[in-house]
Formats: structure tokens, C-alpha cells, sequence
């Protein structure tokens, strides 16, 4: 049979079952958009004919990399609130109340190109206008699943004091969910397929209890799911607590919010007892290990909403928070933070790591039938990866396999030689074959030196952490 694209000669990662699906000498047949066949080599070649044949000797064959919740949109700010308290109303928002939506698309273009040159093939992108955003995915192949940034919260939020109650403006969040539902009408399941639109209320906190009850609604009539974040931080905590007299998961229960429709990002300030209950009503979790890590100094009860029996994935969520967005920096995190949570080299191994930047992930986004592992039938979402980089050195296959070790706990991203998604081939030999690179960085980088010199008195007023780091000369 002929098909466009053989893939063989690598060493095989699959994802299928509990594992990853090991293939020492495996290969993919790849039609259009969709896997033809998997199976070794010589299975193949025996099979199939093809235009392009892909030698991929001593090279690691697996499927894309799924960052399951990021805010591509905000990447413009990146470095700019580390290492610092406050860090959304000190050190984000003196430089966001400057954002224009222009600006924010021009830095999404630089966060995607990053993702894919680390492997991330799709994007559960979840910020503000992204009806303009999503044109990026369009431009550059990759695939989204994306959701707009819903709240009632007005544009001076950072400048409230610390502590204060927010005051919701129900005609901001009618504008926003009438964005988020245009999405959904204009380019959900577009370009045949490799972009869906979910919704994306923000938070229990940032919107009035009949917002809230109005996106459920449109989620139950659309049957789609809810991208979220749930007990995010003490911030949140405290507002639910002030104005409703409880806790965020009791507060959601009694919404009609936990169930298999909630994709819950965080948890960071739940509970065990609250986690379990996440995990038991059906919904799913996304933990952001190095994020919350360098944001707050914490690590999110993800290995208890697993033990509870729940499904839970990785995300990178925004760079001015974690700095990078590189799937490869989240297994690592998330595995040692863990490990070092619960004093037990055994817990989150390598293996947790990559199927929760995979298959888990895309079980945890209801697209778990198109991505996330490499099966007949499904999407053509696939990494070439370098296994002669030093970072993999050596590679054994017996007695002990240390390729998923290696790739976890050493692998960087830049070992990504090749990007495959929807059937196309993005990226090869680490150039980014649909849009000018060097281009979009430009166009970034001036856009946001311009926001840095808007935003100069809002962040001298602010007087950050960060600001005295650099007055003091430790910047």
C-alpha cells in the first residue's frame, strides 16, 4: 500500500497501555493526516511503500508533546515578576495594564515557536482575545485546543490593595463569554480538525455566581469541557471564603461544577480531603509543576488526586511566571519537586512523566481518541528526537533501558530534530518550516521593549522585589 510518509529504523515510543510502548527497531506509516500502521521495521517496509522514507537510526520516535495549559498570550512578559511576593499585582500587572491585543499576539507567535522547537505539538491555549490568537495556530500548523480567558474583573485589578475584594462588572464577562462562544461558532473543529475551542472561565473567584452558572449552561448545550483554575492560590482562596463563607471545592460542588466537564488547573492551595473530591467527581487535573513552583514556592496534591483515582496531566502555563514553556523542563519538575515533597526517589517516575505529557494529557482534554499516543488511526502528531546528543549518552537497551530516564531527567528540548503534526512536517532539521522565525522574534522584541518603556512609572510605583534586585545591582 502507498502511503505519503514512512518513518523507520528508531527506537519506538508509543504510549499504548500502562507504559510507553516500546518498539526497538519500530516504524510508522503515516496518510494524510492519520497513522496508517505501527509496528516494526521490517512489519512495514513489508507493507508499505511511501514518497518520503525517514531513516531515523539512533533517533527516538514518539508522540507530540500535549502542554495542556498555557497562556501563550502574556509570553511578551516574560522574566519580568521571578523571585519576588505579589507577584500578579507587583510584578505582572504593572506591565500587562500596558498590553495591546496586537502586542499579544506578536509574543503567542514567539511562544509557539518555542513549544515546538521543544516538541509541543499541541497547545491548550487558555488567555484573552484569543480570537485574535488563534490565528497564530492557524499560520503555523500547530495543533490548539483553546479557550478564552472568561471574568468579570475590571482592568485596574492590580491596582487594588492586597487583600481587597475584587468588584465584578457583569458586562466584561458578557463580553468575554460572547467571544469565547464566537470562537467556539467560528473555529472550532477548523482546519480540519487540529483546532477545537473549549470554554475558559477563569476562576470561582473572578466572576459572580450567575456568570458562572451561564457558562455551565453553554458547556452542557455545546457538551464540552471546562478549562479552569480551581483553588489557584490563597488569593482565591480568601475571596470565595469572604464573600461566600466557604472553601473553593465546596463552593464548586455546590455549583454543579465538579463532574467530567472541569479540567481543574492547580489545586495548589486544596487540600487532600478536597483533592480527593476533584478527583472522585469525575473531573480532571492540570498541574503546572514549574510555575507554581517558582510563583509560590509550592507543589500542587497532584500525586494525591492520582492515588485518589484521578486523571491528571502536565502544563507549562505562562512564561512570566515559569519562564519557559518547554514540556521537557515540566517532566523534570514535576518528577523531582515530588520526590522531594514526599522524601521517595520511586515516586513520579520517568514514565508518569512523559504518558502525563501525552496520553494522560490528552485523556484530560477529551482528545484522547486523536493525540497523545501513536496508534492506527490517529492524528499524525509525531517527535523525531536525537539520541546521539550528549544529552542521551549513552543508550542502553539492556539489561537496563534508560531511554525515558534520559529523556526526562537530561533531555533538554534542542534534541528535537523534527515535528510532525496533522500528517505535515512543521519542523526539520530545527527549522520551522511554515513562518519566518527569525522574523517573528524581531517582531516581539520590539513590541516589547515598547510596553517596557510604557509601562516605566507603573513599574517604578509598583517597586517590586525585582525592581529593588535591580537597583541594588543583583540584576
Amino acid at each position: 500500500m502507498k502511503v505519503d510518509i514512512i518513518l523507520h529504523n528508531g527506537h519506538l515510543l508509543t504510549m499504548e497501555r500502562v507504559g510507553v510502548g516500546y518498539i526497538e527497531n519500530g516504524a510508522i506509516a503515516i496518510k494524510g493526516n492519520l497513522i496508517m500502521d505501527v509496528g516494526s521495521t521490517d512489519e512495514i517496509i513489508k507493507q508499505y511503500s511511501a514518497d518520503r522514507m525517514i531513516d531515523a537510526h539512533n533517533k527516538l520516535i514518539m508522540p507530540g508533546f500535549i502542554d495542556a495549559h498555557i497562556h501563550t498570550g502574556i509570553n511578551i512578559f516574560r522574566g519580568v515578576a521571578q523571585d519576588m511576593s505579589n507577584w500578579m499585582q507587583k510584578g505582572l500587572w504593572p506591565f500587562q495594564k500596558h498590553l495591546t491585543p496586537e502586542a499579544s499576539v506578536a509574543g503567542s507567535m514567539v511562544n509557539i515557536i518555542e513549544g515546538i522547537k521543544a516538541g509541543t505539538t499541541t497547545f491548550c491555549d487558555y488567555d484573552g482575545r484569543m480570537d485574535l490568537i488563534v490565528e497564530n495556530y492557524k499560520k503555523i500548523g500547530a495543533r490548539a485546543r483553546v479557550a478564552e480567558l472568561i471574568n468579570e474583573i475590571p482592568n485596574n485589578i492590580g491596582d487594588l490593595p492586597v487583600g481587597e475584594l475584587y468588584q465584578f462588572e457583569p458586562s466584561i464577562g458578557e463580553e468575554k463569554l460572547n467571544r469565547n462562544l464566537k470562537l467556539y461558532e467560528e473555529y472550532h473543529e477548523s482546519e480540519n480538525g487540529r483546532i477545537s475551542v473549549i470554554l475558559g472561565p477563569h476562576g470561582p473567584d473572578m466572576m459572580s455566581i450567575e456568570l458562572l452558572q451561564e457558562i455551565r449552561n453553554h458547556a452542557e448545550k455545546l457538551d464540552t469541557k471546562l478549562h479552569m483554575h480551581v483553588s489557584q492560590g490563597d488569593r482565591e482562596i480568601y475571596q470565595i471564603e469572604k464573600r461566600y463563607g466557604k472553601r473553593s471545592i465546596e463552593f464548586l460542588a455546590e455549583q454543579n461544577y465538579l463532574n467530567e466537564r472541569l479540567i481543574a488547573v492547580h489545586l495548589t492551595e486544596a487540600t487532600d480531603d478536597e483533592t480527593a473530591i476533584v478527583a472522585k467527581s469525575g473531573a480532571t487535573m492540570i498541574y503546572c509543576a514549574g510555575s507554581i513552583g517558582i510563583i509560590d514556592g509550592m507543589v500542587p496534591p497532584v500525586q494525591a488526586f492520582i492515588d485518589a483515582g484521578g486523571t491528571a496531566c502536565l502544563g507549562s502555563d505562562q512564561s512570566p511566571g515559569n519562564n519557559c514553556n518547554n514540556m521537557f523542563n515540566e517532566m523534570k519538575m514535576a518528577a523531582i519537586l515530588n520526590k522531594v515533597k514526599y522524601k521517595d526517589p520511586r515516586i513520579f517516575n520517568a514514565t508518569q512523566s512523559v504518558r502525563m505529557a501525552t496520553i494522560e494529557a490528552a485523556k484530560v482534554m477529551g482528545i484522547e481518541r486523536e493525540v497523545g499516543s501513536l496508534e492506527k488511526g490517529k492524528k499524525a502528531d509525531i517527535l523525531i528526537i536525537d539520541l546521539t546528543a550528549p544529552t542521551f549518552f549513552p543508550v542502553l537497551n539492556s539489561p537496563i533501558r534508560n531511554i525515558v530516564p534520559n529523556l526526562v531527567y537530561s533531555a533538554r528540548g534542542d534534541e528535537v530534530e523534527t515535528v510532525i503534526i496533522d500528517g505535515k512536517i512543521v519542523m526539520e532539521g530545527r527549522q520551522i518550516l511554515t513562518i519566518n522565525e527569525k522574523e517573528a522574534i524581531e517582531k516581539g522584541q520590539k513590541v516589547a521593549e515598547e510596553i517596557a518603556k510604557n509601562a516605566k512609572e507603573d513599574i517604578l510605583q509598583a517597586d517590586s522585589d525585582i525592581l529593588q534586585m535591580v537597583r541594588g545591582g543583583l540584576l
